[in-house]
């Protein structure tokens, strides 16, 4: 009879292979695409020892962007699915990702006239900072909004409620001023289906930032993400400030979304399927679900864009058509799953 594994050695394997999945899909990243490039001309453009713009100016910085966006998504997905005691809860939930669609499309409107050969790398090499800047905006505001409308951090089922009907609203209005311009309406679509290809390096030190500021306060709230699995009375009676706590638990989740789709537009079902699939593997521990999500997530969207890349070159698909393509099977999986439990 083969004895199981000790739980922590079990555990630190998880961790293990997470960070060569990772690694892994890092480095076929950076070396495949629609020109290949051999192993040792990457290592070489890596080390400084010759010149090539394609690894050290197209793909590195594509390639990390998708490993912190993805992160960061699985990070906050995570911590929603904790704070709402909901494991098919995703970053989206609160609409950040209708309000930064919604800014997204506005900065394009105030742009004015689009040209006919518009595409989406158009409007960000024309004012990338600004385009970001008013998708991290839109994202946090409707975070925002859904707060107030729902009266506060403390009533949970009001924050899923508020949060569809801001969603609803913001669609709509994205959806009249997509209308008014057909340009306009190809670039903005283009940003919704989710997409790294204008990412660059500055869009990575921005995501790293964000990661570097909200990333610690989660894994500090790990604890606390344990205590609400237990129920809100059972971490009250812990001493915990719990509506403080929750506020600081939705800010930083949120802040790490709207980082995430400022930058690379709305990807879906990674913050969704990632920490899904390690709770099955490390249990409901929060304290490393939140640092394996990360790493989970950053792998899934790495691989996610190479085969956006690789299967239809040498054109390639948005990355959140991949993502939604192989999430959205799993997400009715576990629909089913959970009726037949029902």
């Amino acid at each position: 009879m083969t004895r199981a594994l000790p739980p922590a050695l079990a555990r630190g394997l998880v961790f293990l292979w997470l960070v060569a999945l990772l690694l892994g899909a890092v480095a076929l990243g950076v070396g495949l695409g629609a020109v290949a490039v051999p192993p040792e001309a990457v290592v070489r453009a890596l080390l400084g020892l010759e010149e090539n713009p394609i690894v050290t100016e197209l793909r590195l910085p594509r390639v990390l962007a998708g490993v912190l966006v993805g992160a960061a998504l699985g990070v906050s997905g995570a911590a929603f699915q904790g704070l709402f005691r909901n494991p098919l809860a995703d970053p989206y939930l609160m609409g950040s990702a209708s309000g930064a669609a919604f800014a997204v499309t506005l900065f394009a409107s105030l742009l004015g006239g689009l040209s006919p050969a518009f595409s989406q790398h158009a409007v960000f090499q024309h004012l990338p900072l600004s385009a970001t800047f008013f998708g991290f905006v839109g994202a946090l505001s409707a975070t925002l909004l859904t707060l107030v409308l729902a009266g506060g951090v403390a009533r949970t089922g009001e924050l899923v409620l508020a949060g569809v009907v801001v969603g609803s609203v913001l669609t709509g209005l994205t959806t009249y001023l997509m209308m008014q311009d057909a340009d306009r309406v190809r670039a903005v679509f283009a940003y919704t289906l989710g997409n790294l290809a204008f990412a660059g390096w500055e869009g990575v030190r921005v995501l790293a930032l964000f990661f570097a500021l909200a990333f610690p306060p989660l894994l500090f709230l790990g604890r606390v993400l344990n205590a609400l699995g237990l129920g809100e009375e059972t971490a009250r009676s812990l001493g915990l400030p719990l509506e403080a706590l929750k506020l600081l638990l939705l800010g930083a989740a949120s802040l790490l979304t709207a980082s995430a789709v400022a930058q690379a537009g709305i990807i879906g079902f990674v913050g969704l399927v990632t920490p899904h699939l390690l709770r099955r593997l490390l249990g409901e521990d929060y304290r490393l679900l939140l640092p394996a999500s990360a790493l989970g997530g950053g792998a899934l969207l790495a691989l996610a864009d190479l085969l956006a890349r690789t299967l239809a070159r040498p054109a390639e698909l948005p990355v959140g058509v991949v993502t939604t393509l192989l999430g959205g099977p799993f997400f009715l999986y576990l629909m089913w799953r959970r009726r037949g439990r029902a």
